[in-house]
């Protein structure tokens, strides 16, 4: 276990000799809004592994030197929330991915194995799954702890080579390598606050404009409340409580407690700024409200090209070696095939299948439906 800012250094310097090193990192995200990271686990081949103690360790940059050197591969598995808590530690961008969650995609095989099922698939290795309940904030960590993180990690290295040697051509590697090139910008991992998440919260979609008005203007103060805190949305209210509020649009702090089951420790505490931001939003301008969000209405001749659509895409993913889930999901096709079969249709957002790798692998679909 590596647990002075010198060990780090020496252990970065060596890395940084490799060709490329495996991570992976294990947290604990129960009571608070950002994770809490345990152990940052790191490979340089199947017998060089080492555990890095963040808890030991005040400063982490060494670690960002190894991360942001291009000239290094960093192997992870399902990389963006590791990366994500990567950057918040040691505020280096990473650079130079590979994901091998998202490689198994181009590879043949499905692109949602975990690591566990993608050893066993390509190395014929059961890892024992025993740890996963770990509290990885206390020390000391037993054998049996320290044996499973390093697994995370150990086959790492070979798990890369041998899905490369999986892939069909160059032309496939180098849609890989776009998609890993993303990975590249932290926007695409981090949650860029892009005020969007207040429609994923259950209940939503029945709202009316006005109500998902103050959803909106709610949902955006609990999270900037529950970073304030370092503290998980739930515990500053509940989502069914900021739905309930949505709907009543509740304009007196001792309504809310009754009406939307509000408790009353969190109505002292939160009940007039509620309140306020209910009342600054039906007060302002309806044509501020943001847009309702309607399931995309197929007619029959829409119906027929997502039908085309989905046929080519299940067969030249076949036989190309790919998961067609990579080239995307049933509501993009939707709004794609409403696109190809009326030419009056604007996209309601730029679809990932108009550009890059997607759109040459979707070109003769176009080229037949113009």
């Amino acid at each position: 276990m590596i647990t002075t800012t010198e060990d780090l250094k020496a252990l970065v310097s060596r890395a940084r000799k490799t060709d490329a090193v495996a991570l992976d990192t294990e947290f604990v995200w129960e009571r608070t809004y950002y994770p809490q990271l345990g152990l940052i686990q790191i490979a340089l081949s199947d017998e060089d592994c080492e555990l890095i103690d963040p808890i030991a360790i005040e400063d982490l940059s060494p670690l960002g030197e190894l991360l942001s050197d291009r000239g290094v591969v960093k192997i992870l598995h399902d990389a963006p929330q590791d990366l994500a808590i990567l950057y918040q530690a040691t505020g280096a961008a990473p650079q130079n991915i590979f994901d091998t969650r998202l490689a198994a995609g181009f590879s043949d095989l499905p692109a949602t194995l975990s690591l566990c099922n993608l050893i066993k698939e390509l190395l014929e290795i059961e890892l024992p799954k025993t740890e996963t309940r770990t509290n990885w904030l206390r020390r000391p960590l037993n054998d049996k702890q320290v044996e499973y993180a390093l697994d995370d990690v150990r086959y790492l290295r070979a798990v890369r080579v041998l899905l490369l040697s999986r892939i069909i051509g160059p032309k496939i590697k180098s849609w890989l390598q776009e998609e890993l090139n993303l990975l590249n910008n932290p926007q695409t991992y981090i949650d860029n606050g892009n005020g969007e998440r207040f429609r994923k919260i259950r209940g939503a979609g029945s709202l009316s404009r006005q109500s998902l008005a103050i959803l909106s203007e709610l949902a955006q103060w609990r999270e900037a409340e529950a970073k304030k805190q370092d503290k998980p949305r739930g515990h500053i209210i509940k989502d069914n409580i900021l739905i309930a509020i949505a709907k009543k649009k509740t304009l007196n702090a001792e309504e809310l407690s009754a009406k939307t089951g509000l408790s009353p420790k969190a109505q002292k505490r939160y009940g007039s700024k509620i309140v306020s931001l209910t009342l600054g939003t039906l007060e302002s301008e309806e044509d501020s409200y943001p847009p309702l969000e309607r399931s995309t209405r197929l007619s029959n001749r829409d119906k027929e090209t997502l039908e085309r659509l989905q046929n080519l895409i299940e067969l030249k993913s076949d036989l190309l070696g790919i998961d067609p889930i990579l080239v995307g999901n049933m509501s993009e096709l939707k709004s794609l095939a409403k696109l190809l079969s009326n030419s009056k249709a604007t996209p309601l957002k730029q679809l990932r299948q108009t550009t890059g790798w997607r759109k040459s692998f979707l070109e003769e679909f176009f080229h037949h439906n113009r």
